[in-house]
């Protein structure tokens, strides 16, 4: 195992600081943003986005449902780009994702969604990018050069940009409270040992399932994805709910299961499953302590239900680089990927 300090592991260790620097330089444009939503009053939200930044946008879909009560979707960015399809978005607001802010799919369905009718936010790291010119307000979420192909600190940062934008929409003062308290968590979570409880079981295997439900089913997502690319292995996100039906036939002793379970109202439905699994003799690992059969991993409660889960994927971040580094792979050059990936 390489002891050379990775890109990845670095931007991981700057994640407290990213988000300060989010929070604090980009204050201003989510407040108006925020107001600007909330002056609009849409009827709905729409999400265009690809890869870990369709997962902050799936993040965002339970936050938005959860605190305004609107009804979210995504949409495909080829209705634009490839199919030419006009949507009816009138009264309605586009929340569009990119780090780069240049993908040709997702700035054609931000400027299709704006003819349309909708608002249109767009969350991205590149400031003067084609994506902030084609949307109403553009919001940086200030992460910095990000080196790794491996998205970390961009995933938390847009995540944090797009719950700091519904809290000023809003009006929310606990949750907009809960992420000025976010740097001091994720520092406590990058701490959070999970390579001494997993790498012996998971490195013998080809394939695990990673659980997760309402907002954490955003970080299983996010965490299956960054298991294939960091480290080869093959991961596949489920519901907590929807694995006890036909992926359960995979289950056994062999066949390794990690719950992310925050602290949230379907946490003791999350910990329900892993003992469930866990009893059919299959290895689980759950950050729960409700959980009784599962193992249980440490982690970091952050006092509000939806900031929980972005110290969930933090700790599981630096923990599949370590794991990564461990199986004799290099994090930040997965093979056949590169960093910015312009879709069409």
């Amino acid at each position: 195992m390489s002891t050379e300090m990775t890109h990845m592991r670095r931007e991981i260790e700057e994640v407290p600081q990213a988000v300060a620097r989010l929070l604090d330089g980009s204050g201003a444009v989510l407040t108006e943003a925020g107001r600007g939503i909330r002056e609009r009053d849409p009827q709905f939200v729409v999400t265009v986005a690809r890869g870990s930044s369709d997962h902050a946008a799936t993040f965002m879909k339970y936050a938005v449902e959860l605190t305004a009560g609107l009804a979210v979707a995504s949409v495909g960015p080829s209705i634009a780009s490839i199919y030419g399809r006009k949507l009816r978005l009138a009264g309605s607001a586009c929340l569009a994702i990119s780090q780069s802010g240049k993908s040709p799919d997702i700035v054609a369905m931000a400027e299709t969604a704006r003819a349309g009718g909708a608002l249109t936010v767009a969350i991205t790291n590149t400031a003067d990018s084609p994506l902030a010119r084609a949307s109403d307000y553009a919001i940086d979420i200030l992460a910095g050069p990000e080196r790794s192909v491996a998205a970390t600190k961009t995933f938390i940062n847009s995540a944090v940009a797009g719950l700091a934008l519904m809290a000023h929409a809003t009006g929310d003062d606990a949750l907009l409270a809960a992420l000025a308290r976010l740097p001091e968590h994720f520092g406590k979570a990058i701490a959070c040992d999970w390579m001494s409880v997993l790498s012996e079981t998971i490195e013998k295997q080809k394939s695990l399932f990673i659980l997760g439900r309402g907002p954490s089913a955003a970080m299983a997502n996010e965490a299956a994805l960054k298991f294939k690319e960091t480290c080869g292995m093959h991961a596949e996100a489920y519901s907590a709910a929807e694995v006890m039906h036909g992926p359960l036939a995979l289950v056994g002793p062999d066949f390794p299961v990690l719950a992310l379970a925050a602290r949230d109202a379907s946490e003791p439905s999350i910990a329900e499953a892993a003992d469930s699994l866990a009893a059919k003799g299959a290895p689980v690992f759950v950050t729960s302590a409700l959980a009784q059969r599962a193992v249980r991993l440490p982690h970091v409660a952050t006092g509000h239900p939806l900031t929980d889960p972005l110290t969930l994927i933090v700790s599981f971040y630096m923990f599949v680089e370590a794991f990564a580094r461990h199986r004799g792979l290099d994090p930040d050059t997965p093979r056949n990927l590169r960093k910015v990936t312009e879709t069409v």
